[in-house]
């Protein structure tokens, strides 16, 4: 992938989301937030109401990434550490 395709896929991926975020910190409390893109992998931090909650794997693996795959299929989305 060239440089400027990835950096328009960073771009997609960022405002994707933001659009996440905002549903899910109108409704749940929680926060999604765009760490960083590279070689396919979009990493993300969850943070709020999603912090310490026992659903937080199904909101990462099932809301994030299945509305990811979504759009790119061959991203992963991993949390950032």
């Amino acid at each position: 992938m060239t440089t400027a395709e990835t950096t328009s896929q960073e771009t997609q991926l960022r405002h994707l989301i933001e659009k996440l975020n905002a549903y899910i910190e109108q409704y749940h409390g929680g926060t999604v937030e765009f760490v960083s893109f590279q070689n396919d992998i979009l990493e993300v931090r969850l943070g709020g109401a999603c912090l310490n909650c026992p659903l937080l794997p199904s909101t990462l693996h099932g809301w994030v990434a299945g509305t990811v795959h979504q759009f790119f299929p061959n991203v992963n989305v991993i949390e950032a550490k």
